[in-house]
C-alpha cells in the first residue's frame, strides 16, 4: 500500500483550497436543522452566547444569529472569515468574527454554549493540542456551559476502512480520497483529488480518529462532564455503524 507524508503545519495550507465546500446549498440547509436539534438538546435561553470555533464560511453561526443568539465565530481561514462577514452583512446580521488559532482562544467564562462542528477537532499532529483545545473552550464556558463536538466517528472508520474511493460531490465535480491508518489505526493521513471541468486539484491533512472511549476520555482530562452521545443530528444512538460521533458535554 502506497504512503503518504504530510507537514506539521498542512492546515495553514489545505484550507485555502475548496475541496470540500462547507458552504454549498446542501450544506446549508442541512445547518439550521442541525442548529435546531443543538439547541434542543443543550437547552439554552434564546439571546445567550454562543461560540462557533472554527466557524468556516458561517454557515452555523449565521443561523445562530438568525436566532436572537448573540454569536462569535472563530477560524484560523481569513478567506471563510470574510465570506461569513459578507454574509453576515448582507443579512444584517450582528456577530463578532476573529481569526485565531484554536490553540490560541483566551476566553474566559463569555459563553453558554460552544460548538466545534463538521470534523474541526483532531487536526493536530500533538494530541497535546487537541487537550489544549478542549481546555481553552472550557475556559471559554460559563459554568454549566453546554459543549456540542461533532468529529467523524474514529470506531466506524476502522471498521469500514477503505484505502481509495470516489465520491460524486453535488453536481459540480468527482472527488478521489485515499487514506492510509497509522499502525494503531488511531490516526489517519488522508489525500483528495478534486477533478472538475478536467481540472486537478489536490491536498493532504491529518485528523485523529476519535471513538466513543477516545473522546471521553479527553474531555474529561478538559474537565467536562459528558451528558449524551449521538450517531447524527436526528439524535439516533451512536453506534460503530453511524460515521458522526456526536457528543453533548457541560462544564461542572
Amino acid at each position: 500500500m502506497e504512503k503518504l507524508s504530510i507537514k506539521k503545519d498542512w492546515h495553514k495550507f489545505f484550507f485555502k483550497n475548496s475541496f470540500y465546500n462547507p458552504a454549498s446549498p446542501e450544506a446549508v440547509k442541512r445547518a439550521e436543522k442541525e442548529v435546531n436539534f443543538i439547541l434542543k438538546k443543550s437547552k439554552i435561553k434564546k439571546g445567550a452566547a454562543v461560540l462557533d470555533l472554527c466557524c468556516g464560511p458561517g454557515r452555523h453561526s449565521l443561523v445562530f444569529a438568525e436566532k436572537g443568539f448573540k454569536t462569535t465565530g472563530v477560524d484560523f481561514s481569513k478567506e471563510y472569515l470574510r465570506e461569513a462577514e459578507n454574509k453576515a452583512k448582507a443579512k444584517k446580521l450582528s456577530m463578532l468574527l476573529i481569526k485565531k488559532d484554536m490553540r490560541e482562544i483566551n476566553f474566559k467564562e463569555r459563553f453558554d454554549l460552544a460548538v466545534n462542528l463538521f470534523t474541526s477537532f483532531g487536526y493536530f499532529i500533538k494530541k497535546t493540542d487537541d487537550l489544549k483545545t478542549l481546555k481553552n473552550l472550557h475556559k471559554a464556558l460559563k459554568k454549566g456551559g453546554k459543549l456540542f463536538l461533532d468529529v467523524i466517528n474514529g470506531d466506524f472508520i476502522r471498521k469500514n476502512y477503505r484505502h481509495k474511493h470516489w465520491e460524486k460531490i453535488g453536481k459540480d465535480y468527482f472527488l478521489l480520497e485515499k487514506t492510509v491508518l497509522s499502525k494503531d489505526k488511531k490516526t489517519s493521513l488522508n489525500e483528495w483529488t478534486k477533478i472538475k471541468n478536467g481540472k486537478i486539484s489536490s491536498g493532504k491533512f491529518f485528523v485523529r480518529l476519535y471513538g466513543k472511549r477516545d473522546i471521553s476520555e479527553i474531555l474529561n482530562k478538559a474537565g467536562f462532564k459528558i451528558l449524551s452521545f449521538y450517531g447524527n443530528f436526528e439524535g439516533k444512538k451512536l453506534s460503530v455503524d453511524k460515521n458522526r460521533l456526536i457528543v453533548l458535554a457541560e462544564k461542572s
